[in-house]
């Protein structure tokens, strides 16, 4: 079963840099704007890249919404990935964003 937890529950955290965190968006939406130290790992170029990401580190997982990142989060959980799905993303960040 794959963890989920909004956005708000995580801020504290994301400040902090407690985890490591993945925005699943695509390029120009990650440099349009994104929650600080979150690095880019597109949903269209996971399936080919997940590797890169190593596979004893947990991982919190972002998207705009919340809903490519769970699409992010089932993919990499079968692969056997520590994850977390970040309801809300990137809309519900009330923090300035990185660009």
């Amino acid at each position: 079963m794959i963890k989920v937890v909004d956005i708000a529950d995580v801020t504290v955290d994301l400040e902090t840099k407690d985890f490591h965190l993945v925005d699943v968006r695509e390029v120009d939406e990650y440099a349009a704007g994104h929650v600080p130290g979150a690095v880019n790992l597109p949903l269209s170029e996971l399936a080919s890249r997940y590797t890169e990401l190593d596979a004893g580190t947990a991982y919190h997982i972002i998207c705009q919404i919340g809903g490519r990142s769970a699409q992010a989060c089932a993919f990499l959980d079968s692969k056997g990935y520590d994850v977390t799905n970040i309801s809300g993303g990137t809309a519900a960040w009330g923090g300035p964003l990185e660009s």
